[in-house]
């Protein structure tokens, strides 16, 4: 090789590794000064609900944290997907995230015709907590077990109605996935909002539900609803009597999980700062009281942890999904 071609290869390296620097050093300053101005949490579900007051609890401590606004913005509508596509358009500058949950890792499979990829175009900041369901029936249903449901779902099959707050909602693949696993008839009856659910269950026009636990509590606790299970790993703090339905079905695990992501491309120390300032958040007692009184448990993960849980629920859920026939409206 001539010289000249030699001088030149190793200007054009140097020239290479000097702008991979200057890209580096500049996402560090970013890092450094993050945030700017006030941050938007869009939140893909309505005021007043579970998801929505996790989401401002943990804003109210991170503006305290960072000395600016973290604004939780409502946008509700297709699932959280209209959410989701807003952020996947934002700057990707960490002053715009999206609050994640398990609808994220669900809608892939049910909608055909997304605008964008979650695993490719949102970028996983942090974990927030687990939300277990509670599996209740009406009083009037005889089973007072998850073994004595089975039973009598499999001698009442198709008769036995269950309600869900909407189509692939965690609800809904909760109970689907008892039903991939048991082999029982339910019928699926869904509704717009957990709330409703409640209201039909208490009233007998659907047996059993897999509902959120801070909503039903009031009602297991006066015993106008009774608890069979509970759909997380292990035991509820909030219903520490209650089993877990794995005790019966061992493998089985339905939880909904809240989490930030960012749009994909958001310096990843910007994503860092962000991770470790929700996992403080996490170790705060007054978070991990409130957390319990709304019957969820925190979840600390590094981004490259959620990463893998996400695809690892996305693949779960599909299974289900298949299996259900579950489609969008």
């Amino acid at each position: 090789m001539n010289s000249p071609r030699r001088k030149f290869l190793r200007l054009a390296t140097n020239l290479a590794a000097g702008a991979a620097l200057a890209s580096v050093l500049a996402g560090r300053a970013r890092a450094l000064d993050y945030p700017t101005r006030p941050v938007r949490l869009v939140d893909g579900f309505a005021a007043g609900g579970p998801v929505d007051i996790v989401a401002r609890l943990l804003g109210q401590w991170l503006s305290q944290r960072f000395g600016q606004p973290f604004v939780v913005d409502n946008r509700p509508g297709a699932a959280t997907n209209i959410a989701t596509e807003e952020v996947v358009r934002a700057a990707p500058d960490g002053h715009t995230l999206l609050w994640t949950t398990t609808a994220n890792t669900t809608n892939a499979t049910i909608y055909n015709n997304l605008s964008f990829n979650f695993m490719r175009d949102i970028a996983p900041v942090a974990t927030i907590d687990r939300f277990p369901l509670v599996m209740e029936v009406n009083p009037a249903v005889p089973a007072k077990t998850v073994p004595e449901f089975i039973a009598y779902a499999k001698a009442n099959p198709g008769k036995i109605n269950y309600g869900s707050g909407g189509i692939g909602t965690i609800q809904h693949v909760a109970g689907e996935l008892f039903k991939f696993m048991t082999g029982v008839d339910l019928v699926h009856v869904p509704y717009r909002g957990a709330a409703l659910v409640l209201n039909d269950l208490l009233a007998g026009q659907v047996q059993v539900s897999f509902s959120p636990i801070a909503s039903s509590l009031g009602y297991i606790r006066a015993d106008r609803l009774r608890a069979l299970a509970v759909t997380g790993a292990m035991p509820s703090p909030a219903l520490p009597d209650v089993p877990t339905i794995a005790e019966f079905l061992p493998g089985y695990e339905a939880s909904a999980v809240d989490g930030i992501g960012a749009p994909a491309s958001t310096p990843a120390g910007i994503i860092d700062k962000l991770n470790k300032a929700v996992n403080a958040a996490l170790a705060d007692p007054a978070i991990t009281a409130r957390l319990a009184d709304l019957g969820s448990v925190p979840l600390s993960m590094s981004p490259a942890a959620y990463r893998a849980f996400i695809a690892a629920e996305t693949e779960k859920w599909a299974k289900v999904i298949r299996f259900a026939g579950i489609k969008a409206d």
